[in-house]
């Protein structure tokens, strides 16, 4: 929503000024010079990158379409279910969540909590590390570092993907410039024309400079930042599951742990103590 819309008043203000000063929308109706810009950046950017950058690239992007992931109903599920897990881990011992870690697809438990659910990449992140306290892993500080390499991993693949966007943000103003400079010698091969034909092509040059600094600046380098935007908030999902887990395996009660992933949200996302407090007392035992 956020991308179409600021995209839109780029466009708006970038036209709208243009044509209250006095210039005409049509000279800038280079589609040619847009092809070579758009071209050349598509083809630079499949030769710079790697297949999974590409796919992950486009899903990225994509996914700036719709609202964000991670909201605060969804860290509200998110605390509901890490309690749930953790009573009945407590009440029953850690063997008890076998059933469920093994299959979570077919997991009530995760069931009855679909945002979560839904994240095949958090499901398996969760899964992973209570498998390894039914294992019978104690140790905190082996698991913590475990967890931070994990999400070092994570970001790591997320920031290729933002890497990749701007490295094609910081060319297209290079890309602009050579559809301009094809332009001008197309030009030159009319230099016998009048005036008003060497106008016309030596503006439609032109244009290739300015959508390529309009492309760089006003969309892509800004889509770019989004994603890397996006990509951080989201990677606080994580840092909210490692932190309880690891409060749990310290051994502190359940709704206690649960405090210590509330506080490792941010401001924007985080539910009070009592909204917490509320939303764990209306679920049912596992």
């Amino acid at each position: 929503m956020f991308l179409l819309a600021g995209s839109a008043i780029v466009l708006a203000c970038v036209m709208g000024g243009y044509v209250l000063s006095g210039g005409h929308l049509y000279v800038l109706w280079q589609p040619f010079e847009g092809l070579i810009i758009a071209g050349a950046a598509a083809g630079s950017f499949i030769t710079a990158n790697r297949k999974t950058v590409l796919s992950q690239a486009l899903k990225a992007v994509m996914s700036l379409l719709k609202g964000e992931r991670f909201g605060k109903s969804a860290y509200l599920e998110l605390l509901g279910l890490l309690y749930t897990v953790f009573k009945l881990a407590k009440s029953k011992g850690a063997l008890a969540l076998e059933q469920h870690v093994e299959k979570p697809d077919d997991s009530d438990l995760f069931k009855r909590f679909p945002t979560f659910h839904k994240d095949k990449a958090a499901v398996t992140f969760l899964c992973d590390y209570l498998r390894l306290l039914t294992l019978g892993t104690d140790n905190h500080h082996e698991m913590e570092t475990l967890m931070d390499e994990e999400i070092e991993t994570h970001h790591a693949e997320q920031s290729a993907v933002v890497g990749a966007l701007q490295s094609t943000a910081d060319g297209m103003p290079a890309l602009g410039i050579v559809a301009a400079v094809l332009g001008v010698i197309h030009t030159m091969g009319s230099i016998t024309e009048p005036p008003e034909v060497l106008g016309h092509l030596i503006g439609g040059a032109l244009v290739g400079t300015f959508l390529g600094v309009l492309l760089a600046y006003g969309f892509v380098g800004p889509i770019g930042a989004s994603v890397k935007a996006r990509n951080e908030a989201e990677l606080r999902y994580y840092f909210c599951i490692k932190a309880g887990l690891l409060a749990y395996m310290q051994g502190y009660a359940p709704a206690i742990a649960v405090e210590f992933a509330r506080k490792a949200l941010t401001s924007d996302v985080r539910p009070t103590f009592y909204e917490v407090e509320e939303a764990v007392g209306k679920l049912a035992p596992a």
